[in-house]
């Protein structure tokens, strides 16, 4: 039979009244000199007071001592759903990833879209919106999205992804350049190349077909071409961040430099998919993020093996960051940004899916993750467009 401690002082106060209704008179003394005394019904009722303060008192020091019971109610898991950048699938796919937020009370699911069409598509019943740029997220708004809350999560620097030959026929011509094993593509030769319809072989790179062109995802639909084509837009102004005077100016010649690839994919993870399986001939140079060969290599190390004497990452000069930001569009979504921002995703999303962040790259070099020619610090990084500009680019390029 189990007691409570009010159980126990019950209990323990009828034992009281009992000893003072009841006692037996105590002898003093031997044989026939024995002397009868009684001990004062006063004193017995104190000492069975004190007796029952300090029992009380060890009972509830003992089970404050106790430890937690294991048996407690688990915490109740909700569902939060949402638009993902196709280049975070990963991360949100990795068991550990799905355990740290099951001890949140979170069950995370995702539907991939690229970071600009995401904004257009239908938010019904959605939690949250994860695109690749503050860029994505200030044309949202402008769409009409509204996030109660909204943060940045993760950071990544846009490359250009090539193969050996490629990038040593570019170097010979200029076009790139190599130093201490790192990469380089001179964005404004470039852009000047890409204008000038000079074929792969006036670049460098004899075994190339057509026109030297640097591929990328569709620009109005996902991110990194998204990015690719405010860089090139900066190129184009001298360097500066483009405005919406030299959009106006520079927006067909932009257009005309995406019309070299032709058809173009909408996630950054199917364009670098695509990269990866068909190959130098099919696609020579591509852009993406850095975070996805990281990804790459540990994740799918055989894979990574098979490519990695091949694959350079060519970081340009200059580049631009691209930053992840959750826009949390109601509690649940509040959570699984607080979620996303914790030491545990943070320190997750670098060493397993090499996501920079502020609290792990610093102290823990890339050099983990056993990839050729990626650097530390990034860079000859330009300042993205302003919204109207890049918003007069997104209109351009329609």
């Amino acid at each position: 039979m189990r007691f409570t401690i009010r159980d126990r002082i019950h209990r323990l106060a009828a034992s009281r009244v009992s000893l003072e209704s009841s006692h037996e008179p105590v002898r003093i003394g031997e044989g026939s000199h024995m002397e009868t005394k009684r001990i004062p019904a006063k004193l017995i009722g104190l000492i069975a007071l004190l007796a029952a303060v300090a029992i009380v008192f060890g009972l509830v020091v003992w089970n404050a001592s106790r430890p937690a019971s294991t048996t407690s109610q688990p915490t109740r898991t909700v569902t939060v759903d949402g638009y993902l950048g196709g280049e975070k699938i990963g991360l949100f796919d990795d068991p550990e990833f799905g355990r740290i937020a099951a001890a949140q009370g979170l069950d995370v699911s995702y539907r991939k879209a690229g970071s600009l069409a995401m904004m257009d598509a239908d938010q019904k019943d959605l939690d949250y919106l994860f695109p690749s740029s503050r860029i994505a997220v200030e044309y949202g708004k402008a769409q009409g999205v509204k996030a109660v809350r909204s943060d940045i999560v993760f950071n990544s620097p846009i490359v250009i992804y090539t193969h050996k030959a490629v990038a040593d026929g570019l170097v010979s011509t200029g076009l790139m350049s190599v130093k201490d094993g790192v990469y380089r593509i001179d964005m404004a030769k470039a852009v000047t190349a890409m204008e000038a319809n000079r074929s792969w072989t006036d670049v460098g790179y004899a075994a190339g077909y057509g026109q030297f062109r640097i591929d990328s995802t569709d620009p109005v639909q996902s991110n990194s071409g998204n990015e690719y084509a405010a860089l090139i837009a900066t190129v184009m102004n001298g360097g500066a961040p483009a405005t919406t005077e030299s959009v106006t100016r520079d927006g067909p010649r932009v257009k005309a430099i995406f019309e070299k690839s032709g058809w173009m994919e909408t996630s950054s993870e199917d364009s670098f998919s695509q990269f990866l399986t068909l190959g130098v001939g099919s696609k020579p140079m591509t852009v993406g993020y850095e975070s996805q060969i990281l990804d790459l290599a540990v994740n799918k190390p055989d894979a990574f093996k098979q490519v990695k004497d091949d694959i350079v990452i060519a970081y340009p000069t200059p580049t631009v960051w691209s930053t992840h930001t959750l826009m949390a569009l109601d509690e649940k979504g509040e959570r699984l940004l607080d979620l996303l921002t914790s030491s545990d995703v943070q320190r997750l999303a670098w060493r397993r899916h090499g996501f920079r962040s502020v609290d792990y790259t610093g102290d823990d070099s890339i050099a983990r993750f056993g990839v050729n020619g990626v650097v530390d610090q990034v860079t000859d990084v330009a300042e993205l467009p302003g919204n109207q500009a890049m918003q007069a680019l997104i209109t351009a390029l329609k």
